[in-house]
């Protein structure tokens, strides 16, 4: 019988350990219980180098903002829209670059269309009530491993609703980044990954201020007044950061 290897991510450390202990009991689950997202991603990373990584992590939607490595940071702070927390979503954002091969799915105090559609796009297999029964939890586990989407039902119409205003969002975004030059791509995605005015002169080998009019340009071209609304339209549109070594992401600046 092959098992099911599941963590439980919760910083109530109780209802982490007693769900945990609940889905112990099954025949055909292995399960381990973390406080916290840094204690999660310790669990994740010491299963993975043991070669008994883990299949599913059951995430709390409030989880307290996950403290993941510099290279990811651009990533969490963009996984969700303007206005929702960056918490356990973030987390799962995360999680789908470093480790694609987990299923994850986000446990919730209340229903709400807009988080949800928000986990589904960090990479989410699903949005689950944590008062569910659980019987219904098992079979969300269960049913993700074969590659199956779970929302409750009462959140479907509120969800696809926001997924499509989100792709509407993504195409507009899509056509104002294709009005750039190459020259400005190149300076939004060093924008992108938290570059300050000096770092992208340096990394592009322009002057300061060639820079700053490059940068005031996108701006312009994009509708948008501030360096974290034109960071925050790219990631729309798809538009990555560039490459950078941890150090060079950790000492730049943002250009406000």
């Amino acid at each position: 019988m092959q098992r099911i290897r599941v963590l439980v991510v919760d910083d109530h450390r109780i209802f982490a350990e007693s769900l945990a202990a609940a889905l112990a009991a099954e025949q055909d689950v292995d399960v381990a219980a973390a406080g916290s997202a840094p204690a999660a991603l310790r669990n994740l990373d010491r299963a993975a180098t043991d070669g008994r990584r883990f299949d599913v992590l059951l995430a709390d939607a409030d989880l307290a903002a996950p403290l993941l490595a510099v290279p990811a940071q651009a990533a969490v702070r963009e996984a969700a829209p303007r206005g929702c927390p960056r918490d356990g979503i973030a987390l799962v954002s995360g999680l789908r670059t470093s480790h694609p091969y987990l299923r994850t799915v986000v446990l919730a105090d209340r229903d709400d269309a807009r988080r949800a559609a928000a986990a589904l796009q960090a990479g989410a297999s699903g949005w689950v009530a944590k008062d569910c029964s659980l019987s219904r939890l098992l079979a969300v586990i269960r049913g993700v491993l074969r590659d199956e989407t779970h929302l409750p039902p009462a959140l479907l119409t509120g969800v696809l609703r926001e997924l499509t205003a989100a792709r509407k969002h993504r195409s507009e975004s899509e056509r104002l980044v294709e009005s750039l030059t190459p020259r400005e791509r190149e300076v939004l995605r060093c924008m992108v990954a938290g570059l300050g005015r000096k770092a992208v002169a340096e990394r592009l080998f322009l002057s300061p201020h060639t820079v700053r009019t490059h940068m005031q340009n996108v701006l312009g071209k994009l509708g948008v007044h501030s360096t974290l609304a034109a960071v925050a339209l790219a990631r729309r549109a798809g538009v990555g950061p560039v490459e950078l070594e941890a150090a060079a992401v950790a000492a730049s600046v943002p250009v406000p």
